[in-house]
């Protein structure tokens, strides 16, 4: 966590608590677990492949956060069972679950093959909802109020030319999170989105930006003439499962410099 968010947020205020993060080893992930084990709370980070985890979780551990690190495949609800199972084993309990696993590239749509589109679609929305699945009952026994946290995007209502599998996807997430802030909150878990606009330094901004020579065309479709920070997304995600947020539920919190309100490009734009 940078010294942004440290002196936003209290140090202790996730003390005791115990989150689980997928697609933490890397990127967007693996700021909000640093920011979310800086705070005070036991993490547990998943990924597909065991040499990013060991990478993140020594660096976790250097930082003082107690981590534990699982491989996982969020397509397979067999494993994400098992990981979340051994997460509450090792912390003896579950309060957080944030769904961060996602997988995306730019193509037209006309030459989208459909083995694509289910690959994308099955780790973003068919992931997401396994892990949801898996982690309620923990979730719902929280003594801190179980938050859910699943990283979305504003192309998830505004469409997302080239990406037509992530955009069908995360509109799905959302629509699974509103249900959820309906359904689950009676039963001590609420529900809701971040949104994050083009972040820098990330996987996702240099396949779907940089690599297709459509950085320029984005950047200038952001309003504050930048592109955002991971510290900026995880200090998003910090806030909705802090105490500070225990009456926040079924909201989409964008985190994007203003660029939902500016069309988006067409898929030739330069």
């Amino acid at each position: 966590m940078n010294e942004k968010n440290a002196s936003i947020f209290g140090l202790g205020i996730l003390e005791g608590t115990s989150a689980f993060v997928t697609g933490g080893g890397t990127g967007i992930g693996f700021g909000i677990a640093k920011t979310l084990g800086a705070l005070g709370a036991n993490v547990t980070i998943a990924s597909r492949r065991q040499e990013v985890l060991d990478k993140a979780c020594a660096e976790l551990s250097e930082a003082g956060v107690r981590a534990l690190g699982i491989v996982c495949d969020v397509r397979d609800h067999g494993s994400v069972k098992r990981a979340v199972d051994q997460s509450v084993e090792k912390f003896g309990g579950l309060d957080i679950l944030v769904n961060n696993a996602a997988g995306n590239f730019a193509c037209p749509t006309e030459d989208l093959s459909p083995n694509g589109w289910r690959t994308v679609v099955d780790i973003d929305l068919n992931g997401t909802f396994n892990c949801c699945h898996a982690a309620f009952p923990h979730l719902s026994k929280s003594p801190h109020v179980g938050r859910i946290v699943s990283i979305i995007t504003a192309y998830a209502w505004g469409g997302w030319p080239g990406c037509a599998p992530a955009a069908a996807a995360k509109a799905g997430i959302q629509s699974l999170m509103r249900t959820l802030a309906i359904e689950w909150a009676p039963k001590n878990i609420i529900s809701n989105t971040v949104a994050p606009g083009p972040i820098a330094d990330t996987e996702g901004t240099k396949r779907i930006h940089e690599d297709t020579d459509r950085a320029a065309a984005e950047l200038a479709r952001v309003p504050v003439g930048r592109f955002g920070e991971v510290e900026e997304i995880a200090a998003a995600v910090a806030y909705l499962v802090s105490p500070a947020a225990r009456y926040v539920n079924g909201t989409d919190l964008v985190v994007d410099g203003g660029r939902q309100f500016k069309a988006t490009p067409r898929p030739d734009a330069k």
